[in-house]
This record gives structure tokens, C-alpha cells and sequence, in this order.
């Protein structure tokens, strides 16, 4: 019976697993190279991490690896439901908790290796996760596309270590009273967006689409929906996303370098970021706070015909 030792954590609400080294044994010289390798050895594994019986669509997982920089304490490989991922900024901050939790990493400067490139943080004697993201731009602005039931949406195109449309007009309720709609909303428009065949850097597919409303926490700016690439919504109000949204902001010139920017999320948590301009975009600080939920040891055994999980 094979067996996977991971620790769980959520930030803001947004759940991570992290699979503790070994776990899944990737190999390759980059981290690009070793999110290949899970690809084409240990997708299965992939599926019966984070799916359904084990897991939920929600959840983000996290294989911990070797470094492959001088200086950094780990590598990490993010995934979902349905795949890889560049980066995750609460699944950051939930592998920066978790290596706390195992006492791997005392507060101060932390360096993460991730296939987008290292990714350094800092964590506080409070408790705090300060995570300084890959470089973050506005691609394309003021992107105009008919959606069905939703009419002119508008909206920008942006990278924040994934790909995203930041949507402008028009506004949301936003609530998870609303979830259901607010996920049909997303769907919308990236069936339009890939019917249009309007895409990112590359032909890079846009897969996550983030929606704006009135904020209801003090002192936030305003309030996300950001439905990630398997469909479900993130709780937390999104690392990358946030990455991407203030990339734009600055773009526009609406969010100063140093300005501090609070975003709310579904559930009411926040971020704080802030941006500092590089050529080719901006350089994001987001800060958040992740707590340990469980140690779990998952067991695959040969008997169970769904031991690799339900996927659609």
C-alpha cells in the first residue's frame, strides 16, 4: 500500500496540502523540468492527492522538493484538480506555514524555488507571511468581449504568475451567497475569451478569470471573485491575482510603487500588497497569515478502484 505524508493548512480560508519530500519523487534540473516530470510520471498521484475521495476541488496541493538555487530551502510544485501550476500565492504562504510547523524555517527571509522562478518571503514573529512574488505586468488593457447574459464585459489582460482577466465592468455582488452565479459569470467569459481565441503572452490560455466588488471589511479597497482553472473559487483573495490586479493598477497608474493596496476576498479575508516597479511590469508583496488544519498520512491501496481519484 503505497503512502503519502502531507501537512494541510488554509489561508485565508483557501486549503493547501503540502506533500512532504520524497513524497512524490520528482527529478529534473529546474523546477519547470520537475512540474514536467510530475506531468508525464505522477499525474494520477496528482488526481488522488487533491480530488475527491481524499480532497475536494478547492484544494491546492504542493510537492516539496530539493532546491535547485543556491540559497533557497526548498522547490515546490503546485497543482489542482485539473492540473500544474506556475505559482500560488496562498499556497505560498501555506508551504511557508507548513515548513514553520515542521521547523524547517525560523522568521526572517525565505527563498521557495517554483516553476515560475524563486519566489522569496518573509516570515514575521507574528505570524505574518510577507511572499514577493515572480514579476507581475498588465499585458493588454481595456479588452471589450460580448458575453452571453452578461453583455460588454471589460477588462484587462494580466499575469501575476498565472493568467488572468481582471474584469472592470461591470461590478459584482460578490458574496458566497453568490458563488454559484459568480461561477457561471467566470465560465462565461472564458468560454468567450477562448471562443475569440484572446489569449495571453504566447497564446499562453487565460484560466483564471477575477471578478470586482464593493468591499465590506474596513479598510479593504474592494472585493474579489477569482474562479481558478478546475472551476472552483479561491476563499482567499488570491495571491497571484492580487499580483496581477495591482500590476494593472500601476499600469494605469493608480496604484503608486509603495502604496499599499487591501483586497477582501468571498469569505472575508484579506491580503495587503503593494507593487514595486521593475522594467517589464511590477515586483508584488503580498502579505497574508495561513494556519495548520492537519498531518495527515494518505493511504492508496491496490484494492481500491478509485484510489487515484475522481476527476471530471
Amino acid at each position: 500500500m503505497l503512502t503519502i505524508r502531507a501537512i494541510d493548512s488554509h489561508t485565508g480560508g483557501e486549503p493547501t496540502r503540502v506533500v512532504l519530500e520524497g513524497g512524490v519523487p520528482l527529478v529534473g534540473a529546474t523546477m519547470a523540468e520537475r512540474r514536467e516530470d510530475f506531468r508525464d510520471r505522477f499525474d494520477h498521484l496528482r488526481s488522488g492527492i487533491v480530488n475527491e475521495p481524499r480532497g475536494s476541488d478547492v484544494l491546492v496541493g504542493a510537492v516539496l522538493t530539493s532546491p535547485v538555487t543556491p540559497g533557497a530551502v526548498a522547490g515546490v510544485v503546485f497543482f489542482n484538480n485539473v492540473g500544474y501550476l506556475g505559482m500560488c500565492g496562498h499556497g505560498t504562504i501555506g508551504v511557508v506555514e507548513t515548513l514553520r510547523y515542521l521547523g524547517r524555517v525560523e522568521p526572517g527571509p525565505i527563498t521557495l524555488d517554483t516553476p515560475a522562478g524563486p519566489v522569496t518571503a518573509e516570515l514575521r514573529p507574528d505570524g505574518e507571511i510577507a511572499i514577493r512574488n515572480v514579476v507581475s505586468y498588465r499585458y493588454a488593457a481595456g479588452v471589450c468581449i460580448d458575453v452571453p447574459s452578461l453583455g460588454q464585459v471589460q477588462g484587462d489582460i494580466a499575469y501575476g504568475g498565472n493568467w488572468f482577466f481582471i474584469v472592470h465592468r461591470p461590478t459584482f455582488d460578490i458574496s458566497i451567497g453568490n458563488a454559484d452565479e459568480l461561477n457561471s459569470s467566470c465560465w462565461r467569459i472564458r468560454r468567450t475569451l477562448a471562443r475569440e481565441g484572446i489569449t495571453g503572452e504566447d497564446g499562453a490560455e487565460i484560466d483564471h478569470v477575477e471578478l470586482e466588488g464593493a468591499p465590506t471589511v474596513e479598510g479593504a479597497h474592494s472585493r474579489n471573485f477569482v474562479q481558478c482553472p478546475g472551476g472552483a473559487y479561491d476563499r482567499s483573495p488570491c495571491g497571484t491575482g492580487t499580483s496581477a490586479k495591482m500590476a494593472c493598477l500601476h499600469a494605469a497608474g493608480k496604484l503608486p510603487a509603495g502604496t499599499w493596496l487591501v483586497q477582501e476576498s468571498t469569505t472575508g479575508s484579506v491580503f495587503r500588497g503593494r507593487v514595486e516597479a521593475v522594467e517589464g511590469g511590477v515586483v508584488p508583496t503580498i502579505v497574508g497569515r495561513a494556519h495548520i488544519t492537519a498531518e495527515t498520512t494518505m493511504l492508496f491501496s491496490d484494492e481500491d478502484p478509485i484510489r487515484w481519484g475522481l476527476s471530471g
